[in-house]
């Protein structure tokens, strides 16, 4: 928790730029707020920096046609999608619309390296042992498979470095993981 107070007070100047241009370009919150699986199978809300037309979320849920798009695409909007926002786009090839997560990780919901939050509906989706893995341990900000190939990656193989991050655990393991993040967010902005 030290190290994501200390990382919240040195990005704080960037999270109120961003949080600023996003409320400045596009109508709605600039967070995102959205229920996930978290330790022991228990849910919390993580937060995120809104990187879609406000209340696209609920309407792609909504839709048979739109959600169907969205699961086959690993529960992601494809990048191109019109529905994010200029801003967005940028924020989530940068990975820093996952910035507001510290304040989930400070109340003790994540932690700095863990396996992906996802949603109950996604998890139920995954093996029995996936689903074991991820009610394991507190969630994380950043992962294995973020540091591996990120998006290239297909689900399976995402599954799959998540189950062994949790098998293989140690505290050398998170500090790799840690010193790798950056290095990951920029190659993949980079293929943007």
């Amino acid at each position: 928790m030290t190290v994501a107070a200390c990382m919240l007070l040195v990005t704080a100047p960037a999270m109120l730029l961003i949080a600023a241009a996003i409320r400045l370009t596009s109508r709605g919150p600039a967070l995102f707020r959205q229920a996930r699986v978290g330790h022991h199978g228990e849910s919390f809300s993580m937060l995120k920096f809104r990187t879609m037309a406000d209340g696209t979320h609920e309407a792609v849920l909504a839709c048979d046609v739109a959600h169907g798009e969205y699961a086959r695409n690993a529960f992601k909007l494809p990048p191109d999608d019109p529905r994010i926002t200029r801003v967005g786009r940028f924020l989530r090839a940068t990975s820093l619309d996952e910035l507001p997560q510290m304040i989930n990780v400070l109340r003790g919901e994540m932690s700095i390296v863990g396996v992906r939050p996802v949603e109950r509906a996604q998890l139920l989706l995954r093996p029995p042992y996936v689903q074991d893995a991820y009610r394991s341990m507190r969630p994380g900000l950043t992962g294995l498979w973020q540091t591996s190939g990120r998006s290239s990656l297909s689900q399976q193989e995402r599954d799959a470095l998540d189950v062994d991050y949790v098998e293989n655990w140690s505290p050398t393991g998170d500090i790799r993981i840690i010193l790798r993040t950056p290095a990951a967010m920029i190659r993949t902005h980079e293929t943007h």
